[in-house]
Formats: structure tokens, sequence, C-alpha cells
């Protein structure tokens, strides 16, 4: 048997593989480079180049005029770890996009309204970079009153455009309960409806309020950027931000029907409830607890813009997922003295303080299944009572020049608490029987009342 050159053999395959390799070479480039050319990894590469530039030639724009601006995108906000505040005060930037290329075609930034005086010629230099812009305004609401029904027009949002991405700038306005407030986005019916990719926007489905947020300066992907401080706080605000204006003109309406009160018992009544609703706000704020104007103080919110003058307290609503032990402490802390505290944290809650002869009634509420309640305690009897509500997500809104929490599904909450003639003033009502939602719930054994029925 002839014996194997192994040397040869070797070589053979070697030259094999080289040919077969070099073949796959030539295919790749001839053909599969170029249909794979425009495939979604190369295009997301350009795309990250083009992106950076076009955010890069905006911001240079921005600084030239003086633009208040800063950094609300949420996707690339949501990158962000404590180590990007840093970079500020590093010598080497990062010539990559790690932070502003989010792979979404649109970035966003705010603009602080009343720090920036409106100036055409940087809309004109943004032309002539090659940016287009859909400038979209809207009713301006701080000049709007139960007088003045609508106000003038002010920007709301500027979109630019450029090479298909899109520099989304919200505009924030100052208002008169000490935060800022966006207006939503609305298309005029001659708008251009393909300029940008309008379900993919962060802000203008609905008007937002946030807090006024202390910013600092960093450096993004070789950028001079402002973020917020706590990136946290604010990612959280925005998605909680939705804001709903008071109805002037049907309360204004309402108003005309039924006059308010205007002597001075009841102008002493609403400066009282100003100033208890405040002291309310600040130490539920403290404890990071979250509240909605309820029962009367709602109503009067939604149907008048003020508070009901012969209500003589002030109600709100608070998840009893929310509660904390220290609430009577801190409320007690704040000058209020507590009236009474009915129930337990496992059924119906409720707590009453006192402040300079205004009542503050705190109702608990309990999500149970389909429906959400609180409950109701008659202290002599020791009767249980239940109101119900359909299930209601939070909004903000703005009563006394207060930020303050309320039903986002208003008028459902409304409805269920004083039913369809909410919108005709009852001066006697008695909390056990009018109610529209009003439910027995039983009795408190009697050996428990000492514990709770708490009466001071």
């Amino acid at each position: 048997m002839p014996r194997v050159n192994r040397t040869a053999v070797l070589s053979l395959l070697i030259a094999s593989s080289s040919a077969f390799l070099l073949f796959q070479l030539y295919y790749y480039r001839k053909y599969v480079s170029k249909k794979g050319s425009t495939d979604r990894k190369g295009q997301g590469l350009f795309s990250l180049s083009v992106l950076q530039q076009t955010v890069k030639k905006f911001l240079a724009l921005a600084q030239r005029f003086g633009l208040p601006l800063f950094l609300a995108d949420t996707a690339a906000l949501t990158l962000l770890s404590h180590d990007a505040l840093r970079q500020r005060d590093r010598l080497v930037r990062e010539p990559h996009c790690s932070f502003l290329c989010t792979g979404r075609p649109i970035t966003s930034f705010a603009l602080h309204a009343n720090l920036w005086k409106y100036e055409p010629s940087f809309l004109l230099a943004a032309e002539q970079k090659g940016f287009e812009l859909l400038e979209l305004r809207g009713e301006d609401p701080r000049l709007a009153s139960l007088d003045t029904l609508s106000g003038q027009e002010i920007p709301l949002h500027f979109l630019f455009r450029l090479h298909g991405y899109i520099i989304h700038v919200v505009f924030l306005y100052e208002r008169s309960g000490n935060y800022l407030w966006s207006g939503a986005l609305r298309l005029r019916a001659d708008a251009d409806r393909g300029f940008a990719p309008f379900k993919l926007l962060d802000y203008g489905r609905h008007a937002g309020a946030y807090d006024r947020p202390e910013l600092v300066l960093t450096v993004l992907d070789g950028l001079d950027v402002r973020i917020p401080r706590n990136v946290s706080h604010f990612l959280s605000e925005q998605r909680h931000a939705r804001f709903l204006e008071c109805r002037y003109r049907d309360a204004r309406n309402f108003l005309q029907m039924y006059p308010d009160d205007v002597s001075p018992v009841a102008v002493e009544f609403r400066r009282k409830v100003k100033s208890l609703l405040h002291l309310t706000s600040r130490t539920l704020a403290a404890l990071n607890i979250p509240f909605w104007l309820s029962s009367g103080t709602c109503l009067g919110w939604f149907r008048q813009c003020s508070v009901i003058s012969y209500s003589r307290d002030v109600d709100i609503g608070i998840f009893i997922s929310d509660f904390s032990s220290d609430i009577i402490s801190a409320f007690r802390d704040a000058g209020l003295s507590l009236k009474h505290k009915f129930g337990k944290v496992e059924d119906s809650l409720e707590l009453s303080f006192l402040s300079d002869d205004v009542k503050l009634d705190v109702f608990f509420f309990y999500e149970d299944g389909d429906v959400v309640w609180n409950g109701g305690t008659q202290a002599k009897s020791g009767r249980k009572f239940k109101y119900v509500f359909p299930p209601f997500s939070l909004c903000w809104a703005e009563l006394l020049e207060l930020k303050v929490r309320v039903p986002c599904e208003t008028l459902d909450y409304v409805t269920a608490n004083y039913g369809a003639t909410w919108n005709v003033p009852v001066r006697s009502w008695d909390w056990k029987t009018s109610p529209s939602n009003v439910q027995e719930n039983g009795v408190w054994p009697p050996a428990e009342w000492a514990e709770l029925i708490q009466v001071y």
C-alpha cells in the first residue's frame, strides 16, 4: 500500500479552505454587502451619527441664542446613571453616542418659557441651518378666569426636523401655584400630520404639571447639556404629570345661575380653606403621601373653580396603601388638632382634624376589585357606611393657587357621590343618606368602640 504524504494533504486542505474563504468574501462584497447596506443594523449605525450631529447642531443654536433648555427626553434620561452627573468635570469627552442616541427618531428638550424672550431670529437661524419647523400654539391659561374665558395664544411646542429626525421643544410656563405647566399638543386642521411621528412624542398628549427642577450642566456624548439633578424624580413626575384645567366656562354659567356668596364670613372661610390646603399639601409632601380633593372640595373645584362656602370643611382622599402611622403626629406638629379617628387601617379608616375652626376630613380609600370605596362611621351608634366609586386615576389641577390632585375621571367621581344633579346646589346634606353611592356596611362591635371610635 503506497505511503500517504501528510504534508501534501495538509497543503491541499489549506489551499482548498483558502479558496473557499476567498469565494465567500467575493460573494459577500459583490452581493450581500450591497443588499445589506440598507439593513436595520447598517441604518442604525448611520442614523446614530446623523442624530448626534442633528442634536449637536441644534444645541449650538440654542446656546447662541440663550435658550434656557434642559434635556427632558425620557429614553435618554432613563439611560443616565449617577456617574453621568460627574462627566461635566471630565477632560476627555466620550466620542460615541451613548445617551442621546436612543434609537428613537425624536429627542425632547424642555424650555423655561418665562426665562426666554421669544425671538424670531432664532427660528430664522434654525431654518438657515436646514431645520424645518412646526410651531404649535394654544391659549394661555394664565390669562383665563371666570371673567376672561380665553387668553392670547402662546407657543406650546416647537418641532424641528432635520434629516428625518425631530427635536421636540416643550415650553414650560410658571403658574400661580408655583409649578411649571406644559400645554397639550393639538394639531390644526391644516397642519402637516406627517411632519413627525406624533404618537411617539413624550409630551403633548395632555397638559402637564411639574415641580421646578434643579438643573445641572453635564457632558453627554461630548455635548454640554443641562439635565434635572434628580433624574428619577423628574421621570416619575413625567409619568404622572397629566393636568386638568379648571372648567371656567361651565363655572361661570353655574355662578350666573347661583351667585357666589361674597359675604365677609364666606370670604374669610375661603381664606382659611386656602391656608389649610397649603398646609395640608406641605405636611403630606414631607411624608411623601399623595392626596386628592374629595367630596365637597372636589365638587367645588369641578363645578365652580372654587370652594363651596357653605360646606364648612375641607375633604381629601388618600389611598390606604399610602397610609403612614406618622400622619397624625405630622398634622399635630403642623398645628392641627385631632378631632376624631374612626375605623382602622384594615377597614374604614377616617381622620378628622381642626384648624382655625375649619375641619379637615381625611378619607382613606380601599381598592376592592372593580370598585374603590371609603368608609364612614356614626359615633353614637357604631354604624358603618361605605361610599363606592368607580376606579379612577389621579391628575393635577390648581385650586386657590395650589397644585393639587383630583380624580382624572372627575365627572364620574362627582356623579357617583352626588348623582346626576350634582350641578344643583344642596345646602341640606346628610352624609348618611344624601350621597348617591352610600351603602350600609354593618356595625362596629361594641367591645371595639374604644379603639375604633375615638372622638376628641
